[in-house]
């Protein structure tokens, strides 16, 4: 899987629908909010302390033809995320998804070494930062006539590998509630799904370490996701063509086949 263009306009998938990516000036954020914006949709970054990634993520959206602003707010403050909600309804008219992707902290800890913190962290972002960003969407949703929510998970919920438990925890808290989510939520035309990604290029990592290239050999496509490629596949959650899938869990690994669970 060569790299590919992301920047240049894809299709017009998305073309009308506003769409908040939480945790977009930095990380694998960047890539699935440009290629959101490929798709046509206007991009609501969100940040909270990468100011200058978000900048530079609207000024490239822009550039390549499409409408993006930057938006700060912490998702783990209800009144921010309220705030938050409220400016992109006023900057762009209306609100149509929301991508909970914002992490932060130690995501991999041995559990010798992880304090009630740790846990607690990951907990914060997996699942209190979604139900604030769900809460304060509704009634947007709402006036917009129905909505997407999809969250990203990870197939470490899967996995479930040594040294990762608070962060597995948590992205296993966060499947429970977007599944419980889809199922009420669906009456008010809103959809809750979710994307699992493998490990990602854009991760830190040394591509040319034995255990990198060990890795990826193993990948029954042999190549690790890009973030782009999570953005596509939010894209089609997000699109009309999803319209009736809500509640889905979809890993996007290069093929690798975890445990059971999904």
């Amino acid at each position: 899987m060569p790299p590919r263009d992301v920047t240049a306009a894809t299709s017009t998938l998305l073309t009308g629908k506003v769409v908040l990516v939480t945790g977009a000036g930095r990380g694998a954020g960047v890539g699935m909010a440009r290629r959101l914006a490929a798709h046509g949709a206007t991009v609501a970054v969100n940040y909270a302390a990468s100011r200058a990634g978000a900048d530079a993520l609207v000024d490239e959206i822009r550039s390549a033809g499409g409408t993006a602003s930057a938006f700060a707010a912490d998702v783990l403050d209800p009144a921010a995320v309220d705030g938050l909600i409220a400016a992109v309804e006023a900057e762009f008219g209306r609100l149509d998804a929301v991508v909970n992707n914002a992490i932060a902290g130690d995501q991999q800890k041995d559990f010798d070494q992880a304090t009630t913190a740790h846990f607690d962290r990951m907990y914060d972002f997996a699942v209190r930062a979604v139900v604030h960003t769900a809460t304060a969407a509704l009634p947007a949703f709402d006036r917009a006539g129905g909505g997407r929510i999809v969250n990203i998970v990870s197939e470490l919920w899967n996995d479930a590998p040594a040294g990762w438990s608070p962060y597995a925890a948590a992205k296993g808290a966060m499947v429970g509630l977007s599944r419980s989510l889809s199922a009420e939520l669906a009456p008010r035309g809103v959809t809750v799904n979710m994307v699992a990604p493998g490990w990602m290029i854009a991760d830190a990592a040394d591509e040319a370490s034995e255990g990198s290239r060990s890795y990826t050999a193993g990948l029954p496509l042999g190549q690790r996701p890009y973030p782009e490629d999570i953005g596509d596949v939010i894209a089609f959650y997000l699109s009309d063509l999803a319209a009736g899938v809500t509640g889905a869990y979809l890993l996007v690994n290069g093929g690798r086949i975890t445990q059971a669970g999904l």
